[in-house]
């Protein structure tokens, strides 16, 4: 791959990790406030119990988003490490290129097509 192709998927890269640390931050900031957050006081008892429901399920939601916004950054980081040491856009499993169009889809991509197929299969 050639200087050019690479700074532009570093740049792609970037902006990536920027996005996905603002919603990280945001998404720990929503998890802080929500577990501050009581349900105490003026409401009967069923309507403070179905908040507390939806509030807990609210906060399950956000901390599964949390979990999956943290493993992409954690993959765009790696991506990031690979330009770096020069061994971007190769598979980390069979060595082979990984098609442009396939780093042009999922930038952070570790592996190819055939590959990652292979690894799905298994993990199934």
């Amino acid at each position: 791959m050639n200087k050019r192709k690479l700074a532009a998927f570093k740049k792609i890269l970037m902006k990536e990790k920027a996005m996905l640390e603002k919603q990280y931050h945001d998404l720990e900031q929503g998890n802080l406030m929500a577990s501050q957050s009581d349900f105490t006081g003026e409401m009967p008892f069923e309507e403070e119990y179905a908040a507390s429901g939806t509030s807990t399920f609210e906060r399950e939601r956000d901390l599964s988003l949390s979990e999956n916004v943290k493993d992409i950054l954690q993959r765009v980081n790696e991506a990031l490490t690979r330009i770096e040491e020069g061994t971007y856009g190769i598979c980390e499993i069979c060595g082979e290129k990984i098609p442009e169009e396939r780093l042009e889809a999922l930038p952070y991509a570790n592996l190819c097509i055939l590959c990652k197929q292979k690894e799905e299969k298994a993990l199934r």
